[in-house]
């Protein structure tokens, strides 16, 4: 059994707001996908520096476990 950690981000690159709705189905989706999931609700940050430009997120995480690597990084590429 895996555990794979899924940084949801709240907003997109301009800053606007992720719909509830898109969010609410991504969820769906890994419930049907992986009978459940995690939800850790809390707002975390993200930061990184790439050539110069300091970035942040605001991200939710949510938590799947499988015991099928190969079918949940196909999953998750998708």
């Amino acid at each position: 059994m895996k555990e794979y950690e899924l940084y949801l981000p709240l907003a997109y690159n301009d800053g606007s707001s992720i719909p509830v709705e898109k969010l609410d189905h991504f969820r769906k989706l890994l419930l049907e996908e992986f009978g459940g999931f995690t939800h850790f609700p809390q707002e975390n940050e993200g930061v990184w520096k790439l050539g110069g430009i300091v970035y942040r997120d605001k991200v939710v995480i949510l938590r799947v476990l499988s015991d099928q690597p190969d079918h949940t990084h196909h999953f998750l590429a998708e």
